[in-house]
């Protein structure tokens, strides 16, 4: 393994161990960043874990559920128990969202847990993180993985109202932790098969200008680019569009639904 850009850094990322959160740790790890890496699902950080240690990364693994009320604090602070100075926080977790759990049938529970998950704790782990990096006086760099829908309907309210409600918390936190070198931005990806939705592929490619839904590794790639002093040391409190032109159309048709 090369020194790479982040040599030297120990990275926190959330929903570690699939997906878009798993692309970018292994993405981290080859670029020399040591990883504390977190998600619901024990098994599956473990293995993810696993692989990037057998690189030569360091790697801690913390399971952890956001989905209630205090599990941020939690997950914080093991984290730096384990591995400090943090001066990179990801967050990706987000919990597993099903198209029946639309604005007529989402239940109290459904949008706690999602709106717990993404939002409160995104915000919460982020200010914590922000903190942390002040103290150690380091160029910080948090990232939330956002979403297209933070303005399009996604016909699931907990998911859209929690992805819109991050963007404000970026730029939020990005205002006040920008006078100590931290910097907060997010990214906002399109369709990434695995990542929750249910859509016919084939379908959805026509709508996407590129003709090609998206990759774990494509989301990656922009993570690198934003937490990197090398390339975004003047980018704070942006939301980055990694869709291949699929924000240029509507392609969440309405739901079907007799009320």
């Amino acid at each position: 393994m090369t020194d790479g850009m982040f040599h030297g850094e120990t990275a926190l990322v959330t929903g570690a161990a699939s997906g878009i959160g798993r692309g970018i740790a292994r993405a981290l790890a080859a670029e020399g960043a040591g990883l504390v890496l977190s998600d619901v699902n024990q098994e599956a950080l473990d293995a993810i874990a696993d692989e990037i240690r057998d690189t030569g990364a360091a790697v801690t693994s913390i399971a952890a559920d956001l989905s209630g009320a205090d599990g941020h604090a939690g997950l914080f602070a093991a984290a730096t128990r384990r591995a400090e100075p943090i001066s990179i926080l990801v967050h990706s977790a987000s919990p597993r969202r099903l198209e029946s759990e639309n604005a007529a049938t989402v239940t109290e529970a459904q949008w706690d847990a999602m709106v717990n998950t993404n939002l409160r704790s995104g915000f919460f782990l982020a200010r914590a993180a922000a903190d942390h990096m002040r103290r150690a006086s380091a160029a910080g760099r948090i990232l939330l993985i956002t979403s297209q829908h933070r303005f399009a309907p996604r016909n699931l309210p907990h998911y859209s109202a929690s992805k819109a409600g991050q963007v404000m918390v970026i730029r939020e936190l990005a205002r006040l932790y920008g006078p100590y070198g931290i910097r907060v931005n997010g990214i906002a990806p399109g369709a990434i098969p695995g990542g929750g939705f249910a859509a016919n592929v084939e379908q959805l490619n026509a709508r996407i200008a590129m003709r090609r839904t998206g990759t774990p590794e494509d989301i990656a790639g922009m993570a690198l680019a934003l937490l990197s002093e090398r390339f975004s040391a003047y980018v704070t409190g942006e939301v980055v569009g990694v869709d291949g032109g699929l924000a240029l159309h509507n392609w969440i048709d309405p739901p079907n639904l007799e009320l």
